[in-house]
């Protein structure tokens, strides 16, 4: 059985200040929310800190949102692997359709950054999805295995168990559109199918695979109750605590 993982990535929003308002709010309703499940939840940079400082002694992650494949040098404006370790940062976001399709990120760049994670023991949430136009053209399942086998090269079995995998539907990412359960669930298996192949479904029914695209608290329970679906990844309704624990709450059943 696999754990659900709800992450939130706050992407561009909450300085410190903010994160510790959001972090107090959220602690004081996690009595009520389920225990079998892992919550994550990523600021930004300059909010790590804080974040991790707050939730040292709680069962929530702390998260970047992304980083260098460089581990220092002359690379300005960059935050390496080694500096998120150094401030007790537990997992990163690698691969994200806004980095992929704003800032150009290849399937080799990906790649080099989930290594260099796996090196010093943060475990990536490895991002993939299709735009609208490739779903409509009918190359879903071409991008998606591309993407996967790209973005995991040289990963090896024992990184792969600590490698989180979250679908994201380009065209369902802060649009308020979301794929069906049956589209989430049928791009989920496919996924897992692609990792049998590499990994052998040993290791490919242990790999936990989040849905990300216009999650809510109204829809979780139909999305994370599909059989290949163990968690979301969630932007905009994890930037207040109550809608937040209303998501884990309505998502994860004991």
């Amino acid at each position: 059985m696999r754990k659900p993982i709800i992450a939130a990535n706050w992407k561009l929003n909450k300085g410190p200040s903010d994160t510790e308002d959001f972090i107090k709010s959220f602690e004081s309703r996690m009595s009520d929310l389920p225990k079998g499940v892992d919550i994550v939840i990523a600021p930004p940079f300059v909010s790590l800190p804080k974040a991790t400082e707050l939730l040292a002694q709680s069962k929530v992650r702390v998260s970047a949102q992304n980083m260098s494949e460089q581990d220092h040098g002359a690379y300005t404006g960059e935050v390496s692997a080694f500096m998120l370790k150094e401030i007790f940062v537990n997992y990163v976001i690698l691969g994200h359709s806004e980095r992929r399709s704003i800032y150009g990120e290849t399937d080799a760049i990906i790649n080099a950054k989930i290594l260099k994670a796996h090196d010093v023991e943060l475990k990536p949430i490895f991002c993939i999805g299709e735009t609208l136009q490739e779903r409509e053209d009918g190359k879903l399942e071409e991008v998606l295995r591309t993407q996967i086998t790209e973005g995991l090269k040289n990963v090896s079995e024992k990184q792969m168990l600590d490698t989180v995998i979250a679908y994201e539907p380009v065209w369902a990412i802060g649009t308020g559109v979301t794929a069906s359960p049956q589209q989430a669930q049928d791009a989920h298996e496919f996924c897992r199918s692609v990792i049998t192949d590499l990994y052998g479904v040993s290791v490919s029914e242990k790999v936990r695979i989040q849905y990300g695209g216009s999650v809510k608290p109204d829809n979780a329970s139909e999305l994370l109750g599909q059989k290949d679906i163990d968690g979301a990844l969630v932007g905009g309704a994890s930037l207040e605590a109550a809608s937040f624990a209303e998501l884990i709450r309505n998502g994860v059943v004991d």
